[in-house]
């Protein structure tokens, strides 16, 4: 019986561990200098946004996911520092290293949050609750970071539950949180109904606002009123799905090994971008940092999707699938730019990102375009270089051992060269928009 179908427990064992203002405590951690201080982590142009904040911040009302310049306006005083990505990703694989050392039945929704089933691991560890108190402590004491637990019978209860643990920030200092709050079955409801309603999953400003016009402010509230009502008002799929949160119900199990859907990177730009050739450079750049995360996950791609984000806001993208796979930046970039070259770009671009997806296993390197709405790019599989034989094969292989050894910027695609070196696109660069001055 696979983990994901194996019948769940009637005790609470199911453990939501959700980290304390990651980046920021990765920050002060790696800059002891920032501690105590209101800190912001991402982008500090006026296009920037918010990717997480220490407690100091969050008492004048920052918060993630909020624009940089809102978050300067309520907070003058914070000191931001660009995300690095790759630091907090080598934190988050040694505090999944704690987790599996406990139970293998960890599914990581980001960097810094996973869930944890250790019902099978009661009899070397004991209760669920001594686990997380346990977690929590290996992971203060080896990586000097602290964490939250909730700790329940399903997914949902449990992430509510590690936010109900969590410190609260305020101008007279950070109040410690319990670290642990456990939802014993069978009490979910008592602690459910007086929550909220907008801490519910899928509750947005949208959504909220429609049921606070039904008078629906918490989630007791909404707990009483009738299925069909939420339908009507919300949809049959969203109706349902809320109407079961509001009474505690929820049977997803813990899912150890999610298949990866995509990969892709993005930038925003802190001034629109109207110059093809300099786009044309970006494609390069990211379809390149795709092609190499794609052999790390020994994954290639049958689709090439290029997202176009103008200074208006609208959004467009276009893909092309491929009738065999690939894996290599050269063969990406030469989809992904002929499909900017489909698109006018005199308006001005805010952003441009290059995604693979519908991912397989390495087959085949051949290269062949499937171009479903009949539109080609300027350079077609005739008339473009051959990058599908075995000797770019080899060159990629090159390419990869060299970086290994002497670093990501030791070589690629000449295009990219520019006064400072190569300008090789690293996970997480510019995440979370330009910095400041850019």
């Amino acid at each position: 019986m696979s983990p994901s179908t194996a019948p769940r427990s009637a005790e609470a064992t199911i453990l939501h561990v959700d980290m304390d203002a990651f980046y920021a405590a990765v920050e002060v951690l790696l800059e002891p200098a920032l501690a105590g201080r209101p800190l912001i982590v991402g982008g500090a142009g006026r296009r920037g946004v918010v990717a997480s904040c220490s407690y100091e911040a969050r008492a004048y009302g920052v918060r993630s996911a909020m624009p940089s310049a809102q978050a300067r306006r309520l907070c003058p005083q914070a000191v931001f520092v660009a995300g690095r990505y790759d630091r907090y990703a080598e934190f988050s694989l040694r505090i999944h290293e704690i987790f599996r050392s406990f139970t293998p039945l960890v599914e990581g929704i980001a960097l810094d949050e996973a869930f944890l089933d250790v019902a099978g691991a009661r009899r070397l560890f004991g209760p669920a609750p001594e686990m997380a108190a346990a977690i929590r402590g290996r992971i203060e004491l080896e990586l000097g970071l602290r964490a939250s637990v909730g700790v329940a019978a399903s997914k949902f209860v449990a992430k509510l539950a590690s936010e109900a643990a969590k410190p609260r920030a305020t101008l007279a200092g950070v109040r410690p949180g319990r670290g642990v709050v456990v939802i014993e079955p069978g009490r979910e409801l008592d602690f459910l109904h007086p929550l909220p309603v907008e801490a519910l999953w899928g509750v947005g400003p949208a959504t909220a606002k429609r049921l606070h016009r039904l008078g629906v402010t918490t989630i007791g509230d909404l707990s009483s009123v009738p299925v069909d009502t939420l339908e009507h008002v919300l949809g049959r799929a969203a109706g349902r799905h809320l109407h079961d949160l509001a009474w505690g119900r929820d049977d997803r199990a813990v899912e150890p090994e999610r298949d990866v859907k995509s990969i892709s990177h993005e930038e925003t730009y802190a001034h629109d971008r109207d110059d093809r050739d300099g786009l044309h450079g970006e494609v390069v750049r990211m379809a390149d940092a795709v092609g190499a995360r794609l052999r790390v996950a020994g994954l290639c791609c049958r689709t090439v999707t290029l997202k176009v984000r103008f200074g208006t806001f609208a959004t467009i993208t276009r893909s092309c699938t491929l009738t065999a796979a690939a894996d290599t930046g050269v063969a990406l970039a030469r989809v992904a730019a002929g499909l900017l070259e489909q698109v006018d770009v005199s308006a001005g671009v805010r952003l441009l990102g290059v995604s693979a997806s519908n991912l397989i296993p390495p087959v085949d390197r051949q290269l062949a375009l499937q171009w479903g709405d009949g539109a080609r790019p300027a350079a077609t599989t005739a008339d473009a270089p051959d990058d599908s034989g075995p000797e770019w094969d080899q060159a990629t292989d090159a390419v990869d051992a060299v970086r290994r050894r002497f670093g990501e910027r030791a070589v690629g695609p000449a295009v990219l060269l520019g006064g400072d070196g190569l300008r090789i696109k690293r996970q997480g660069d510019t995440q979370w928009g330009p910095g400041e001055g850019e």
